[in-house]
């Protein structure tokens, strides 16, 4: 287990303390996050005549959101990942396949020409023998 880091951050203008397990890196850049999420929402008008503790509620409403449409977008490029691995799997073995064809196609393509290589030869054999009986 890694040590424990406290960082200080500032998010929404005021000073906290993080502690925990990741980097100070990490910890700032959540606190990154946060601010821009501040930040996004100071823009609007309306948002800023809200009580504070409304505005709260919707900067949480909005950052849960933004972790379930990435926990969804893990989920589909995940079942994607799956299907991708499935798809090499079948292709490695097709080619297996089709190397494991080929092997025995380019035997039997020898063992062919080994035969007529043979069949040639007695051919030539027996005109020999055919025109050595028609000279006598």
């Amino acid at each position: 287990m890694s040590d424990k880091t406290d960082t200080e951050v500032i998010i929404g203008g005021k000073v906290f303390t993080l502690s925990g397990y990741e980097s100070e890196e990490y910890l700032q850049k959540v606190a990154s996050y946060i601010n821009n999420k501040i930040n996004e929402y100071n823009k609007v008008d309306s948002f800023k005549r809200l009580p504070l503790d409304m505005q709260n509620v919707l900067l949480q409403l909005n950052i849960a959101d933004d972790y379930f449409k990435a926990k969804k977008q893990i989920s589909i490029l995940e079942d994607e990942l799956q299907a991708k691995e499935k798809e090499l799997y079948d292709l490695k073995h097709e080619l297996i396949a089709a190397q494991i064809k080929m092997e025995n196609t380019e035997k039997n393509s020898k063992n062919l020409q080994k035969k007529l290589d043979d069949n040639a030869k007695t051919i030539i054999k027996l005109e020999t023998e055919l025109s050595s009986t028609k000279e006598s």
